[in-house]
């Protein structure tokens, strides 16, 4: 957390707090059939589960591609042959500089089982696009990351490509 005195547009001082963020990336994991990836995952802040898409920080110098393939990899045993980049967001302009990379990978492969971090807890569920693009808009995903890239896909990438036909959701 940092706290700066700055100077205003009106010439006055002000004080603004704000965290510094080392990036990070998201995916949209979909299965050949449309089908997406999910994860349900306890956030302390909130004191509850969310459902998001995967997603983590970037390390030292690694690019995000490369951190997207780790990161999917390692919390849900995935990996994908096709990734396409989908954009960029901030998460909260006003408070972190936050920046997080938006991917789509395809053409998923189980290779094994998740290797989470320690004190990370994440479930893994397969639900048709269209029943997660149901969950942002009845409020079951609220999570910004997964809302801003389930959307994108939907409004571009799926505008080019069939988003798939039923797939019954289910825990993995």
């Amino acid at each position: 957390m940092h706290r700066d005195e700055v100077r205003l547009p009106d010439g006055t001082l002000g004080v603004r707090e704000y965290i510094r963020h080392p990036g990070a990336v998201a995916v949209v994991p979909l299965f050949d059939d449309g089908a997406v990836l999910l994860e349900r995952q306890f956030r302390y802040p909130h004191r509850r589960e969310f459902i998001e898409v995967p997603a983590g920080k970037l390390e030292p110098d690694e690019p995000h591609l490369e951190t997207a393939k780790r990161e999917l990899l390692e919390e849900t045993g995935y990996s994908a042959a096709k990734w396409t980049r989908l954009g960029v967001i901030h998460t909260a302009i006003a408070y972190t500089d936050e920046a997080i990379e938006l991917f789509v990978a395809r053409k998923l492969e189980k290779q094994r089982a998740a290797q989470l971090d320690a004190g990370e807890f994440v479930e893994t569920l397969i639900a048709p696009f269209d029943e997660a693009l149901a969950m942002v808009r009845d409020g079951r995903i609220t999570d910004a990351k997964t809302v801003a890239a389930l959307l994108w896909v939907r409004a571009w990438d799926g505008a080019h490509q069939s988003i798939g036909k039923p797939r019954s959701t289910k825990l993995r």
